[in-house]
């Protein structure tokens, strides 16, 4: 089976560093979902504002090269332990496809990029390849008897930001709150410790970077804020 790709994501994150590891974690961070020409018409969405929140299955496009692997090391379990990649959300996958449940806030049409989605809790680059849109049925796949395995079992703590320097106060109000929540969720290895490392990450034309002391991710920089 070949499937083809209706539309591109954008939501200002261009590498896989920095990304919410899942869908949802950080509510705040938009995604607009541009359709293609070929599957833009109205048509295609009648009924669309009865739902309000939709599975987005798209394609693990930073990945296309890296192959996949029959075990994987999940990062909440610490980089170490492994597990069948069956058994994970992990992007190394056969198929290499990724699932996310999001919140539909909007469907524009006639737009400057065509017909546009705009959605809220999102997980993806810019520029992640989208094949399908599906409503969420949450009378059915909300199970109660659910249970969530080792995301349950590691559950963290997000970190507290701290921002010495009032770097926040440079971005717009949105922008800024969106960033705060993607830093809490520690966007470093699970596996890395050292309280005087540096990392960066792009957000929204932006170079983000800061460190982490324990409990506590101090931001040190914002380039290109103005």
């Amino acid at each position: 089976m070949e499937i083809e790709k209706i539309a591109t994501a954008y939501t200002g994150l261009e590498t896989k560093f920095g990304l919410p590891r899942q869908s949802g974690v950080v509510p705040s961070l938009t995604a607009r979902i541009v359709m293609e020409k070929g599957f833009s018409g109205e048509d295609l969405f009648r009924g669309m504002e009865n739902w309000s929140h939709v599975w987005i299955i798209w394609g693990f496009s930073r990945n296309e090269d890296a192959g996949w692997s029959a075990t994987v090391r999940p990062p909440r379990l610490g980089g170490n332990t492994r597990v069948g990649v069956f058994a994970s959300r992990s992007p190394f996958r056969p198929n290499m496809l990724g699932l996310s449940l999001v919140r539909l806030l909007s469907v524009e049409f006639g737009t400057k990029d065509g017909t546009v989605l705009t959605v809220s809790g999102a997980d993806m680059a810019d520029g992640t390849p989208v094949y399908d849109i599906k409503p969420y049925l949450p009378d059915t796949e909300a199970p109660a008897d659910a249970f969530g395995g080792f995301s349950k079992a590691a559950e963290w703590t997000p970190l507290s930001v701290e921002d010495p320097e009032g770097l926040l106060a440079c971005l717009p109000e949105e922008d800024a709150g969106t960033l705060s929540e993607l830093l809490a969720q520690d966007p470093r290895p699970s596996y890395h410790s050292d309280p005087e490392r540096v990392y960066g990450f792009s957000f929204r034309g932006r170079e983000i970077k800061f460190r982490v002391d324990g409990n506590a991710l101090i931001l040190t920089d914002i380039l290109g804020k103005l």
